[in-house]
């Protein structure tokens, strides 16, 4: 090899190197409520400040939940295979994006220092959050979703329009450093539509649109309530304490992860209850 060679060769190993370290990947197989195994793909990435977990249920639905630090947003992203006997497409793509509390799971650089010590165990989480309830009354616009976080317009990029957020979301987000809450607004609109609900009003009905259960015809349009749940993930640290030995005190020392389960409950505006055939 010449010098130009060798230096590009150094180059090279330096940046996988620092590649490995800015993202480092876990493989955890997890045991559902149903008793099937699932694995779970956890990728931290300390640069970005950002991990995203991601697997699939035992039906095919596709999971991606993304935690962004920096933005203090979550991205819970389902890619649902449809019915094709009953006239479904393929597949529909929905994102719901949600102010997100730190505490509610260990930091991208503690998650990139895990290791498994038995990668084959089936793992079980600790502790079950149980169930968040989460209605989805504002469409985010994909286009303009950076000013939430950066990360949404690749993972979002096909529910251009089923992305969404709430009010409330965007308040917490307002409080951001350097936010304002107007400028948020501007990325999103409410999914209620003057003519639904003039045609509502004509029939009598109240201004909120039906649940997808109650309504019969397939092309209606109505509230649809999906259910995620993420088996298994790193919820928090555990702290352990030194004995005290002689003019020593005890001294606190991390010594392992809390582990949680946690599920998520969407209620958001389906254009016909056509694409919501599971609430039924």
């Amino acid at each position: 090899m010449n010098f130009y060679q060798v230096w590009i060769l150094v180059i090279y190993i330096v940046v996988q190197y620092f590649c490995e370290i800015c993202n480092t990947q876990l493989l955890i197989n997890v045991r559902n409520q149903g008793g099937d195994i699932l694995q779970e793909i956890i990728t931290s990435n300390i640069t970005e400040d950002v991990i995203t977990l991601e697997f699939q249920r035992s039906d095919g639905t596709l999971v991606t939940w993304l935690v962004d630090f920096k933005n203090e947003a979550q991205v819970i992203k389902a890619l649902v295979l449809g019915e094709e006997e009953r006239g479904q497409n393929q597949f529909q793509i929905m994102c719901f994006v949600n102010h997100f509390f730190k505490m509610d799971f260990i930091s991208s650089d503690a998650m990139a220092k895990l290791r498994q010590k038995n990668p084959g165990t089936v793992r079980v989480a600790e502790e079950d959050k149980g169930h968040a309830n989460y209605t989805m009354d504002l469409f985010l616009d994909v286009s303009q979703s950076s000013i939430v976080s950066k990360h949404i317009s690749d993972l979002c990029a096909d529910a251009a329009e089923t992305t969404y957020t709430r009010n409330e979301d965007l308040k917490q987000w307002g409080q951001r450093p350097g936010s304002i809450e107007s400028s948020l607004l501007v990325a999103v609109h409410n999914f209620t539509t003057t003519s639904t609900l003039q045609a509502q009003s004509d029939h009598g009905k109240s201004s909120l649109i039906s649940k997808c259960v109650d309504v019969a015809n397939l092309w209606a349009p109505c509230t649809c309530s999906l259910e995620l749940c993420i088996g298994w993930y790193p919820c928090g640290l555990k702290f352990c304490k030194t004995k005290p030995d002689g003019k020593k005190a005890a001294s606190s020392y991390r010594c392992g992860i809390k582990t949680c389960k946690k599920c998520f409950m969407f209620s958001y505006y389906s254009k016909m209850k056509q694409n919501c055939l599971w609430d039924e």
